[in-house]
C-alpha cells in the first residue's frame, strides 16, 4: 500500500477529546500520515465548560496554504471536520483545490449541528456555504439533523427507509457523491450507517449503547477516514469506524465522572486491529 498524507482541517481543542485532538492520533494510528491545518485554538471544547479561551485562527490560513503551494507540498486527501465560519468554508474550498494532488480524495463532516438544533453562532449563511462544500466532496459525513438542514427535510426522530431514502436523494442532488449517514436506527436497541455509494445502499447496524459521548462523531469521521484510506471500501470502513465508537463508549461508561469526551486511546488498539 503506499503511504498517504492527509490534511485535516479543524479546531483545536485543547482538552476534551474532539476535532484535532482526537483527528490526529487516530488517523495516524491507521498509518496514515496526519498533516493538520487549525482553524481556531479553545482552551476546552464549548460542551460543559464555562470561561473557556478562544482564539481565531481564518485569517492565518490562506498564509498557510500559499507556503504550502510554494513548497510543492500536496495531500493525497483532505478531511475536514468542524468549521466555525462562512469565511472558513471558503478557504477550505480553495485549499482543497491549491493543495490536493492527483485523485485527492475530499471528506467533509458537516459538523454543524444535532438533535435537531444548529449548533450556537451557526445560521442559514453557514449552512448554504456547508450546501456548496459538500457538493464538491467526495465523501460527506451527515447525521441525520445535518442531513435536514442541508436538504430542507423536517427533522424527525422516529422514520422509515422511505425517509432516509428521500434524505439521500436530496444530498445527492447538491452533489454529494457518496454519503456516509449516521446515527440511523430502524429498530429498538439498534442504530447503524447507510453508506450510499454510487447510488448504491447498503447498511450496517450495530448495538445502541445507551450512554452517550461528546466528540463520538469526530471519532467516528477520523476512523472512517484512516479505514478508507487504508484501501478498505467504503462499507468496511464504515463497518470499522461503527465498532470503534462503540467500544470508545463502551470504555468510557465505565468511568462514571469521565463527561467530556470518550476515552478513545485505551482501544485504539481494537482500532489497528481490524485494519490488519
Amino acid at each position: 500500500m503506499a503511504y498517504k498524507k492527509i490534511l485535516t482541517i479543524q479546531d483545536i481543542s485543547c482538552v476534551g477529546q474532539c476535532s484535532l485532538t482526537v483527528a490526529l492520533p487516530v488517523i495516524s494510528a491507521c498509518g496514515i500520515e496526519t498533516c493538520v491545518l487549525p482553524s481556531a485554538v479553545l482552551s476546552t471544547h464549548t460542551a460543559g465548560f464555562s470561561g473557556y479561551t478562544f482564539r481565531d485562527l481564518t485569517e492565518d490560513m490562506p498564509g498557510i496554504k500559499d507556503h504550502w503551494v510554494k513548497e510543492g507540498i500536496r495531500f493525497d486527501a483532505v478531511y475536514t471536520g468542524y468549521l466555525g465560519s462562512t469565511k472558513q468554508i471558503d478557504y477550505v474550498a480553495d485549499i482543497m483545490q491549491s493543495v490536493g494532488a492527483e485523485n485527492c480524495l475530499k471528506i467533509v463532516d458537516p459538523a454543524m449541528a444535532d438533535n435537531g438544533n444548529l449548533y450556537p453562532g451557526f445560521d442559514a449563511a453557514f449552512v448554504e456555504a456547508m450546501k456548496t462544500l459538500c457538493g464538491k466532496a467526495d465523501y460527506v459525513i451527515p447525521n441525520i439533523t445535518e442531513a435536514c438542514f442541508l436538504t430542507g427535510m423536517e427533522y424527525k426522530t422516529e422514520y422509515d427507509r422511505a425517509y432516509i431514502d428521500a434524505l439521500l436523494e436530496k444530498l445527492t442532488a447538491l452533489g454529494c457523491r457518496n454519503i456516509i449517514f449516521t446515527g440511523i436506527s430502524y429498530a429498538p436497541g439498534k442504530t447503524g450507517v447507510v453508506v450510499f455509494e454510487e447510488g448504491r445502499y447498503s447498511y450496517y447496524e450495530h448495538e445502541k449503547l445507551p450512554n452517550s459521548c461528546h466528540g463520538t462523531g469526530d471519532i467516528y469521521a477520523s476512523a472512517f477516514v484512516g479505514a478508507l484510506l487504508r484501501g478498505k471500501s467504503a462499507y468496511d470502513a464504515a463497518a470499522i469506524a461503527a465498532d470503534y465508537t462503540v467500544a470508545c463508549i463502551r470504555a468510557t461508561a465505565e468511568e462514571d465522572n469521565h463527561w467530556y469526551g470518550a476515552k478513545f486511546e485505551p482501544v485504539l488498539m481494537k482500532l489497528i486491529r481490524a485494519l490488519e
